[in-house]
């Protein structure tokens, strides 16, 4: 006989049944969310968290249990997973939400590096995590890591708003004075 579930399936909206339903089918989601997906209908079908587990391709009913309080308090979003372990992040929105303010933007920076205080006068990652640290409302041990993940986060890359000169224009002197000289055959080379 099978103990009383201390959490059970909460009955799924329309919209919520459909989504599961096409998860549990895709062969484009990742095999954790399928999986997940799989389990919770079984367990919305009635069986049990053991058998849940079993379809879902998982030992234990243990985790269909713990995946169903968590649909239950979150619904879909649910289905994604946790925090997979090692330390917690060091930083929250706040402390994150200033990376952003030394991060370059474009071909110009929202604060360009100061020589003297800086000692650069483009950013890397290293001088940007240097002048963070410094900061009076810095962050004292912000990595690399964090600074080159937060504006991936946010759906930038640091690579593609570094300052680039343009191929095949250079600046040179003259005696009329500075003149923006351009590479006929630099169309022909990219291609």
């Amino acid at each position: 006989m099978t103990r009383r579930k201390e959490d059970p399936l909460r009955p799924f909206t329309e919209g919520e049944r459909h989504w599961l339903e096409r998860i549990s089918r895709s062969r484009a989601e990742p095999a954790g969310h399928v999986g997940r997906a799989k389990a919770l209908l079984a367990a919305a079908d009635g069986r049990t968290y053991a058998e849940a587990a079993a379809l879902a391709g998982r030992r234990a009913g243990d985790t269909v249990a713990a995946r169903v309080a968590r649909f239950n308090r979150r619904g879909l979003p649910a289905l994604a997973p946790g925090h997979g372990g090692g330390p917690a992040p060091g930083y929250g929105e706040a402390e994150r939400g200033r990376i952003p303010a030394e991060f370059p933007e474009g071909r110009t920076c929202r604060r360009e590096p100061d020589r003297e205080r800086d000692g650069t006068a483009t950013w890397s990652l290293a001088t940007l995590r240097r002048a963070l640290r410094s900061a009076g409302d810095g962050l004292p041990g912000v990595s690399i890591d964090t600074i080159s993940r937060v504006p991936r986060d946010a759906g930038l890359s640091w690579q593609e708003r570094r300052t680039r000169c343009d191929t095949g224009t250079v600046l040179r002197k003259r005696k009329a004075g500075v003149v923006a000289v351009t590479d006929p055959d630099t169309a022909p080379k990219k291609s």
